[in-house]
């Protein structure tokens, strides 16, 4: 074996010893879980109380529940906005049209919550990207 090819096989030996990303304890899974619904928590509030747009209309008016949101079937096609698209563009496009605001970034802590409420509606629906 070439010494190069031993020194890479050495090295990614002992990458993959110390690399364990994957590996949780029962108490990490219950403090990300719990860290997940308090997300999901401040999430519903937004859905619920018609802050996130400038005309006081909630989520919920419409989608009582995160009600046909179908978080499990992106990213897909959305006619809309006339293009395969990710949830938080959808969510986007109803916080400009009915309810009249300014979009959130993706990585707004508000769209965050608003994605984890939706997701943790439909907990356990089985994975269907691009139906409707």
């Amino acid at each position: 074996m070439p010494r190069s090819t031993l020194l890479l096989a050495i090295a990614l030996t002992a990458f993959g010893a110390s690399a364990r990303a994957d590996e949780f304890t029962r108490a990490d899974v219950d403090r990300y879980l719990k860290e997940f619904e308090s997300v999901a928590a401040e999430g519903r509030k937004l859905w619920t109380n018609g802050s996130v747009g400038t005309n006081g209309v909630a989520c919920a008016q419409c989608h009582p529940n995160a009600a046909n949101t179908h978080p499990e079937t992106y990213p897909k096609f959305q006619k809309q906005l006339g293009k395969v698209a990710q949830l938080f563009e959808m969510v986007n496009w109803c916080i400009r049209n009915p309810l009249q605001g300014q979009n959130l970034a993706a990585d707004d802590p508000r769209m965050t919550a608003l994605v984890s409420y939706i997701t943790f509606e439909r907990r356990g629906m089985k994975l269907t990207p691009g139906v409707h």
